[in-house]
């Protein structure tokens, strides 16, 4: 990994994928590579990522579906500037945009934004907004939820999504209640839960919740995945979706 004095150049998905991002503040997870494995779409299709930092969901979503047309929406325009340039060095730039803007803000008439996207998803704050605050400010952006925010990024994205296709978030369990409440004022049904478990017999603290737009089929809790064995290792089939871009299906 070569380094400047502001940027890290590394990579997702074992080396397949290129990917810039800033040496402080907020670094990316494993969770936009996790929900990204989870969204069902398909060559052809527009996706949408709200608050796509540098990218890490829309370019590990285009690797495994190539052909797909995808729009990242972030606030801050030096990190979308970042996602900007992964997409250049992974030669996407004919199927990924970014635009930089705060989802809340944001509404279909922009300028470049997709009409009636068939899937969207996002990764958004979540820690209590009493919690200590970062030093860095991006990285306090990028984490920092106030009251309701949920519900705001939820109805944000619910209209820029076409009937029957998937709104997705990945959140703490502590917000099941919240999320699911937000997707049904969003016109969202058939509410899929699936658990993420640190270990076998591990109480789940982070879950991938998807609705589907003017759906009204029930809903539903799946299996889930476990993260890692008991000697920390990565599960078999959690190291083939973080090295090697494999679908989670739900």
């Amino acid at each position: 990994m070569t380094e400047n004095s502001d940027v890290t150049e590394g990579s997702l998905l074992n080396g397949a994928i290129a990917y810039r991002q800033l040496r402080t503040g907020f670094r990316t997870g494993l969770e936009p590579v996790l929900l990204a494995a989870t969204i069902p779409a398909r060559a052809g299709e527009h996706v949408l990522e709200a608050g796509t930092g540098p990218g890490a969901g829309l370019l590990c979503l285009a690797h495994r579906v190539p052909g797909i047309q995808g729009t990242g929406v972030e606030k801050s325009s030096e990190i979308a500037t970042l996602a900007r340039q992964n997409i250049r060095i992974n030669h996407l730039e004919d199927h990924l945009s970014i635009i930089a803007q705060d989802i809340l803000a944001f509404a279909p008439e922009i300028p470049g934004a997709p009409p009636n996207c068939d899937h969207v998803f996002a990764n958004p704050p979540w820690h209590e907004e009493a919690s200590s605050p970062s030093p860095l400010p991006l990285r306090d952006q990028a984490k920092r939820r106030h009251a309701g925010l949920v519900s705001q990024w939820v109805q944000a994205l619910g209209r820029m999504v076409r009937p029957r296709g998937s709104i997705s978030l990945i959140l703490p369990a502590s917000l099941i209640s919240e999320a699911m409440s937000s997707l049904r004022e969003a016109k969202a049904g058939e509410i899929t839960l699936y658990p993420l478990w640190p270990k076998a017999g591990r109480r789940a603290k982070i879950i991938i919740i998807r609705g589907i737009k003017a759906a009204r089929g029930p809903d539903r809790v799946e299996p889930g995945l476990i993260l890692h064995q008991e000697d920390g290792s990565f599960t078999p089939q959690a190291h083939d979706i973080l090295r090697f871009g494999k679908a989670l299906d739900f």
